[in-house]
C-alpha cells in the first residue's frame, strides 16, 4: 500500500510516527512521513528503511518563541485554557501549511494515518474519501463510561459518563472553531463532537499506549485498539553515549537521570534555572545524578564526582542503569522508563504530563507529581528521597518492566493496519 502518515508538535508527538512509518514501510509499503516540529530537531533526518520523509512548516517556534510558550504553559492552571494558547501559538500559524500537506498526501495515498490533533489530515481524508487512522497517544482521550482521567474515587458509569460530557463541551468549546473552519472552506458540514468525530476514526484508532497501563474498554468503538507504546530506537534523535559515562558509573553508587526532555528551556537564563534546580535537589536528595541538558557547560555547570552533564543520551541504554529517572513526564520518556523498570518522579509542565504523572502514581511506580511551576530543589529533593529507599515502587517498576518485555507496539500496530485495510483496497483495485 502507499501509506501517508502525518504528524505535529514536539519530540514525544513525532517520534511514534518515525517508528511506525519505520514499521510499514519494512512491512513491503510505501510510506511518506509528513512532519510539522515545533523545534527545528527535524530536519536532516533520513529514514533507515526507506521511508520518505518531509519537514513542512518547521521550525514552528523560534528557541525564544518556544522558551515564552513554556513559560506561559506552566504558569496556566486551567488545562482547558491551556491547550487553547499551545494550539493558538504552535498549531494556528501552521495550520493552513499543514492542510496543504495533507490534501497532497491524501491525493497520493490508499491510506492516511495520523496524530489524533491533526484534523487537517482527518478533514483531507474525508473530502478526498480516503481510509484514515487516528493515533491516539494517551488513553485519556477516549471517552468511556467505564473510565476518565479525572479519576473520582469510587465513581460509577453515571458519574464518569457526566464527567465526559461535561469534558467533550469543554473541548468543543476550545477546539470546535478549528475543523469547522477548513469545513467551511470545502463546503462540508460543521462537526458536532471532536471528541468522536475528529479525534476518532470510523476506520481504525489506535491507542498507542502499553496496555500495562491501558486496557479497552467494553463501551469503546469496535475500531479502537490497544496496540501498545510505538517506539524503535533511532540513532539520528537519541544521541549517543556520553563521553565518560561508563567511568561515572563505575565510580560510585547508582545515579539518578534527571532530564525534562523537550521541556528543557533552549535560552541560557532558562536553562542555567533549570539545571541549578536539578543539580541542588539531587545535592539536597544525598544521590549522584545524570543531568540531561543541551548547553551545561555554557551556563557554567561542570561534571565531576557526583553529577555528569549531558547532552542528549539513549534513554534505552542509560536508564536501566540509574536507580530512578526524574522527567517531565512526556509520553516517550514515560514509556522508556517504564520499560526500563525504573521508579519515576514526574515533574509536569501541561496536563497532558501531568496525567502521565498520576498514571504511573496510580500503577505504583511514582512519587506524586510536582508541578514544574511550583517546583524548588527542596521539594523536589523531597520526591526524590523516599522513591530511592522504596521497595515497593522499585519492584512495582521492575514488574511493570516484565509485564512489557514482551510487549511490540510498532508490530502490532503495522499488523492491524494490514489487516484492516489491505485485503479491502486489494477488493477495490480489483474491481
Amino acid at each position: 500500500m502507499k501509506i501517508g502518515i502525518q504528524t505535529w508538535g514536539s519530540h514525544g508527538d513525532i517520534r511514534p510516527f518515525v517508528a511506525l512509518a519505520e514499521g510499514l514501510q519494512a512491512a513491503g509499503n510505501d510510506v511518506h512521513l509528513v512532519v510539522t516540529g515545533v523545534d527545528d530537531g527535524w530536519r536532516g533526518l533520513v529514514s533507515q528503511s526507506g521511508v520518505r520523509i518531509s519537514v513542512v512548516a518547521s521550525p514552528v517556534l523560534t528557541p525564544t518563541q518556544q522558551e515564552d510558550v513554556a513559560r506561559m504553559a506552566y504558569r496556566i492552571r486551567n488545562p482547558m485554557t491551556q491547550m487553547a494558547a499551545i494550539l493558538r501559538l504552535c498549531f494556528a500559524p501552521v495550520e493552513d501549511a499543514m492542510f496543504a500537506a495533507a490534501q497532497r498526501l491524501c491525493a497520493e495515498s490508499d491510506v492516511v494515518i495520523g496524530h489524533y490533533f491533526m484534523h487537517p489530515l482527518q478533514i483531507a481524508a474525508q473530502a478526498a474519501g480516503r481510509p484514515h487512522v487516528s493515533v491516539l497517544l494517551s488513553s485519556a482521550a477516549m471517552p468511556s463510561d467505564f473510565s476518565h482521567p479525572v479519576r473520582v474515587p469510587g465513581a460509577g458509569r453515571r458519574i464518569n459518563r457526566l464527567l465526559w460530557w461535561l469534558t467533550r463541551a469543554a473541548l468543543n468549546r476550545t477546539l470546535k472553531h478549528y475543523p469547522d473552519r477548513l469545513h467551511r472552506q470545502l463546503g462540508m458540514a460543521p462537526v458536532d463532537d471532536v471528541v468522536t468525530q475528529v479525534w476518532l476514526s470510523r476506520d481504525l484508532t489506535l491507542v498507542a499506549v502499553s496496555p500495562a497501563l491501558c486496557r479497552a474498554q467494553p463501551d469503546w468503538p469496535d475500531r479502537a485498539r490497544v496496540c501498545g507504546f510505538l517506539d524503535t530506537p533511532v540513532p539520528a534523535m537519541d544521541g549517543k553515549v556520553p563521553d565518560g559515562l561508563a567511568a561515572f558509573l563505575a565510580d560510585g553508587a547508582a545515579p539518578v537521570y534527571m532530564t525534562f526532555g523537550s521541556w528543557m528551556p533552549a535560552d541560557r537564563a532558562g536553562q542555567t534555572q533549570a539545571l541549578q534546580l536539578l543539580t541542588d535537589a539531587a545535592r539536597q536528595a544525598g544521590c549522584r545524578a545524570i543531568i540531561q541538558a543541551p548547553s551545561a557547560e555554557a551556563c557554567g555547570f561542570v561534571s565531576g564526582a557526583d553529577v555528569l552533564y549531558v547532552a542528549a543520551a539513549p534513554h534505552h541504554v542509560l536508564f536501566p542503569q540509574c536507580r530512578a529517572v526524574v522527567h517531565h513526564g512526556g509520553a516517550g520518556t514515560t514509556q522508556a522508563v517504564m520499560r526500563a523498570g525504573r521508579p519515576s518522579v514526574v515533574v509536569p509542565n501541561i496536563s497532558e504530563q501531568e496525567h502521565w504523572g498520576l498514571e504511573l502514581q496510580r500503577l505504583g511506580v511514582a512519587a506524586r507529581p510536582l508541578r514544574r511551576r511550583g517546583a524548588t530543589a527542596a521539594a523536589l529533593a523531597g520526591r526524590i528521597r523516599p522513591v530511592l529507599v522504596d521497595a515497593y515502587l522499585a519492584a512495582r517498576a521492575r514488574a511493570v518492566a516484565d509485564a512489557m518485555r514482551d510487549e511490540r507496539g510498532v508490530d502490532t500496530a503495522v499488523a492491524l493496519v494490514m489487516q484492516t485495510f489491505a485485503a479491502r483496497l486489494d477488493g477495490v483495485k480489483a474491481a
